[in-house]
Order: C-alpha cells, then structure tokens, then sequence
C-alpha cells in the first residue's frame, strides 16, 4: 500500500486517472476478467496438484486447493506484478519488480510450510504467460512524461486496492480493474489533448 502511495503522487491529471480507473473497473466485471484469471489458476493448479497430492501435505483436499489456487493467483496475477510489469518496460524502473520478488520470496516461504515443494513449481506456469511478457508491448510507448506519471498513479491505486485485499479488510476486485491500465494512458492523452484545451 505505501508504494502505492508513493506511485500516485506521480499523478499529473487527477479527473483522467479516476476517469480510467472507474471505466477499466467496469470494463473487468462486464468482461468478468477476474474470473477468467482464476479459471486459468484452476486449470495451472490442476496439473501442479498431480506433482504434489494433497494427502502429502497433511491439508484437507479442499483446503489444499484452496491454498494453491490463491498461491497462483498471488504471484501470477496479481496487479502489482502486471503494474510493475509495464512500468518496467516503459520506463525502465523495475524497483516495483523487485520490490514484489522480494515480498513473493517471504510469502513463498510461508506458503510452503504448508503446501510443500509444489510452492516452487509456480514458476513454471509464471515463466509461461507471467506479466513480465507485457513488456514488450509498451517498450516504445511514448515519453510523454504527464501519461507516464498517470499511468504509474493508475497502477498506486492497483497497489492499494491490492493492500486491502490482503489485510482482509475491503475485497476489492482487483482481477478486474486491470483494464484501466491499458486505458489510463489514452484518456490521459485524449485529456491533455482534448478536454483541457475545451475548458481553457
């Protein structure tokens, strides 16, 4: 949540950011995004449990499901690493990279007191169609510097909502607001270019 914080200070266009974030949101639970992000940690989850049963693990089957299918989701789709993804590839500061492997390694650490050595398999699923494959999409993104800075503020409140999720205290659907970071920087645009030069 603090970087976050830190990430939305870089805002420059208040209305366009709050504007991409509420239709991106509305956009993922039309299309129903973050169901298909966790049927893909279903169907993920199904081929890594074969490696490692349940009854290895002392978990209850359910329980065991459970627990990896929220470990997939956590390190392949979370909103922090897509955010930190393409803030990668257009900028090329990866300190919110790091900053996740670092936290995904204590977690992991965590998790595998329970689940066991599948924990590690993630990683090949995560290779596979992780978020760091975005960054290729917008390495030539433009150098505007007002879009770049709404995009990172766009992705602080992906990182918050993301906090509060994982504190338990507000579950925000944080699967479905992915599409405001693809939207946050037209708007940004279309708002520099468009709507400030119409109210001036």
């Amino acid at each position: 949540m603090v970087m976050g914080i830190s990430a939305i200070m870089n805002m420059v266009n208040m209305p366009a950011v709050i504007f991409a974030v509420v239709i991106g949101t509305i956009i993922g639970l039309a299309l129903k995004f973050g169901n298909l992000i966790n049927k893909g940690a279903g169907l993920m989850e199904k081929g890594l449990s074969k490696i490692t049963p349940s009854k290895q693990t002392g978990l209850a089957h359910d329980e065991f499901y459970a627990q990896l299918l929220t470990v997939i989701v956590l390190f392949c789709a979370s909103g922090t690493g897509i955010y930190g993804s393409l803030e990668s590839g257009m900028t090329g500061d990866a300190s919110i990279l790091i900053s996740k492997s670092i936290l995904d390694f204590f977690t992991a650490m965590i998790f595998s007191c329970s689940l066991g050595y599948i924990v590690s398999m993630i990683a090949i699923p995560h290779l596979s169609f992780s978020p760091p494959l975005c960054e290729c999409w917008f390495h030539s993104s433009s150098n505007n510097k007002a879009m770049i800075g709404d995009f990172k503020a766009c992705g602080g409140f992906l990182m918050i909502a993301t906090g509060f999720r994982i504190m338990k205290l507000r579950q925000f659907p944080t699967a479905d607001m992915i599409p405001a970071m693809i939207l946050v920087m037209p708007i940004s645009w279309a708002w520099v270019n468009w709507v400030v030069p119409l109210i001036s």
